[in-house]
C-alpha cells in the first residue's frame, strides 16, 4: 500500500478539518501543513504514530534486532506451535 502525502497550507486545513482528520484515519493519508509555504505540522492516522513513537524507543529496537538475528540463524518456529504453547491445556482449565 503506498502512502499518500499532501501538503496543504495550514489555513486550508483549519477550514476542512474534519475532512483531513477522516481522510488521515480512513484512508491513511498523511498531511503536511504548510505556512507560507513553510511545513510546521502533520496529521496522520493515530496507529501509525503510535507505531512511530514505539519505534523511536531505544529498547524495542534493540529487541527487534535481537528478533530478527535470531530469526536469520533459524531460531524461529511456527506460528500454529507458538500459538499451542498460549494456549491453556485442558488440565490446567480444571
Amino acid at each position: 500500500m503506498k502512502s499518500i502525502v499532501h501538503r496543504i497550507p495550514l489555513t486550508k486545513a483549519r477550514i476542512n478539518l474534519g475532512q483531513v482528520v477522516r481522510r488521515a484515519h480512513v484512508n491513511r493519508e498523511y498531511f503536511i501543513l504548510e505556512k507560507d509555504g513553510i511545513p510546521v505540522a502533520g496529521i496522520m492516522n493515530v496507529d501509525d504514530l503510535e507505531d512511530y513513537l514505539e519505534l523511536r524507543d531505544p529498547a524495542l529496537r534493540k529487541q527487534i534486532g535481537k528478533s530478527n538475528a535470531e530469526y536469520h540463524r533459524g531460531k524461529a518456529r511456527a506460528a500454529t506451535k507458538f500459538l499451542a504453547e498460549l494456549r491453556p491445556t485442558a488440565k490446567a482449565k480444571k
